[in-house]
């Protein structure tokens, strides 16, 4: 068969996505895989056990991120693919497991073809790129690249308290491999498009042009503790008032300034957190993302003077620091239109868009030349149980996947 002809199994493709997720799997048929916890080391024995059985040479670095190498005919910087498959704790079943299914049945419809590429091909499966249990997201692949000290990252702190360093060792992925091994030519992630576009647009492939910058911020809100009959609202220091606030004034700030800009208040506590109590403290996380660094920036400078001006107002004192924060990324125009032009080859239609979501590509981006394939999500659902994309979207994305890393790797 010549190698234009080649097409990816969509079958064996849905079978092993499939397979990964009944491994942590919760109701509704979505995954629940927090970082390094004994389901993710499930995930990773099963990923690995496959790699191997398509012949690949496995490596793990310190960080516990996974390297699956094919030989090329040259000892050449490897083209690599890849992406993540630790998951939020309500999560689907394709998010970030598609880009490295979607690359090992690559590397098993060129086996099974028996074509060889110059260049070595590499499936990479990155740690923790959720964030949602070992701050940031995105932390192997940021340390792969040399964003994050790897003594840093492996003294990160947990939700529930653990160490992540501890964490990798118990699981038996703290690898011996050095950091920045298999040095890539490219790099290309698949990966579902968690948003609505394509879905309501009725178009197959996103080719993925730019990243969305990202501003995590922890806020800290302490007032005073109180009756909730007894204390009238003049002489109140509402810590929970403040907590609601600040979700309030996060969705203003994203109306006026418009455009890419989004705000979200994804996480509160409060405390005592009872019914009958004005709260003595509350914490609250604030996401902001926007496509332009000087607008994110603007946002991030408004949020600080409300924050200090609603300390004031309410006799509160509030304190923030920063969780994430990662400047927007333009991919390689190149790679883009690679992926463009492939999508066409193929018969697919396709578009090009942002990635509102942060991905290890956003970090690959730092050391080589990198972009991202978007397949539809229905109803653009993501991190959630109800997360969907078509068959037919699964395989078009894995067949524009491989037509790209054979020419990269040509």
């Amino acid at each position: 068969m010549k190698a234009e002809a080649l097409r990816i199994d969509a079958d064996r493709l849905l079978a092993r996505l499939g397979t990964l997720a009944e491994i942590g799997a919760i109701e509704g048929g979505g995954c629940c895989r927090l970082a390094l916890t004994d389901e993710d080391r499930a995930g990773r024995d099963l990923v690995v056990r496959w790699m191997r059985e398509l012949g690949l040479e496995v490596s793990i670095d310190p960080i516990g991120n996974i390297f699956g190498c094919r030989a090329g005919t040259e000892a050449a910087a490897p083209v690599m693919a890849g992406s993540h498959i630790d998951t939020v704790r309500t999560g689907g079943r394709y998010d970030g497991n598609l880009g490295v299914l979607g690359a090992l049945e690559a590397i098993a419809t060129l086996n099974a073809a028996g074509v060889r590429t110059r260049r070595p091909l590499v499936v990479a499966v990155f740690t923790d790129e959720e964030g949602a249990r070992f701050a940031p997201d995105m932390l192997g692949s940021l340390v792969y690249v040399s964003g994050l000290q790897l003594e840093e990252a492996l003294a990160t702190v947990g939700i529930d308290g653990a160490v992540l360093g501890d964490e990798l060792r118990r699981i038996g992925y703290a690898g011996a491999a050095p950091l920045g091994i298999h040095r890539p030519h490219a790099y290309l992630e698949l990966h579902i498009e968690q948003g609505p576009v394509l879905d309501a647009e009725g178009v197959t492939i996103g080719a993925v042009e730019n990243l969305q910058g990202i501003s995590w911020q922890k806020i800290a809100i302490t007032g005073q503790s109180n009756h909730a009959g007894t204390t009238p609202m003049r002489l109140r220091h509402d810590a929970g008032y403040g907590a609601a606030a600040v979700g309030n004034f996060l969705r203003q700030l994203a109306r006026e300034l418009g455009g890419d800009q989004v705000c979200t208040m994804g996480r509160v506590a409060l405390h005592p957190n009872l019914i009958n109590v004005i709260a003595a403290r509350a914490t609250v996380c604030a996401d902001l993302r926007n496509t332009d660094e000087a607008r994110l920036r603007e946002a991030e400078r408004r949020l600080a003077a409300f924050l200090e001006e609603l300390a004031r107002a309410e006799g509160l004192r509030i304190t923030s620091r920063p969780l994430a924060r990662f400047e927007p990324v333009r991919f390689d125009p190149g790679l883009v239109q690679l992926v463009e032009r492939t999508a066409a080859r193929l018969g697919y239609t396709h578009r090009r868009m942002t990635s509102g979501a942060g991905h290890d590509a956003q970090m690959l981006a730092r050391i080589c030349a990198a972009a991202m394939v978007f397949v539809p999500s229905v109803r653009g659902i993501s991190h959630n149980p109800a997360e969907h994309t078509e068959t037919a979207d699964l395989a078009a994305g894995a067949n524009v996947l491989l037509h790209s890393l054979m020419e990269l790797a040509a």
